[in-house]
């Protein structure tokens, strides 16, 4: 887990970064929309090897996908600290229960 806390706080850094200067901070420049469109792109790559069974890419694009995710949510200023605890929180109840307690709308 260190290492997904160590790639947020490379992104954070990279927020005012010159585009010119790594594939992050050009992503960033982009803006939040851009950030989650390519997110978008690297799961369906994750989903495709999934699929195919094929387990090296499948790897390869999980990767990207997290390393993606870290993107979009700093793009939106959202902590990887307040995902982790959201999942803590979900801890221990059914897929069921916690959707029957999600708000509607």
């Amino acid at each position: 887990m260190d290492i997904l806390r160590e790639l947020e706080t490379v992104i954070a850094a990279r927020k005012g970064a010159d585009p010119d200067s790594s594939w992050t901070a050009k992503l960033l420049s982009k803006g939040p929309e851009k950030c989650a469109e390519k997110f978008g792109e690297e799961a369906i790559e994750a989903i495709i090897a999934a699929a195919k069974n094929d387990r090296e890419n499948l790897t390869y694009e999980a990767a990207d996908v997290l390393y993606h995710m870290l993107v979009m949510l700093g793009a939106r200023d959202v902590a990887l600290d307040d995902v982790l605890g959201e999942l803590a929180r979900r801890q221990g109840l059914s897929g069921i229960a916690e959707k029957a307690a999600r708000p509607k709308g």
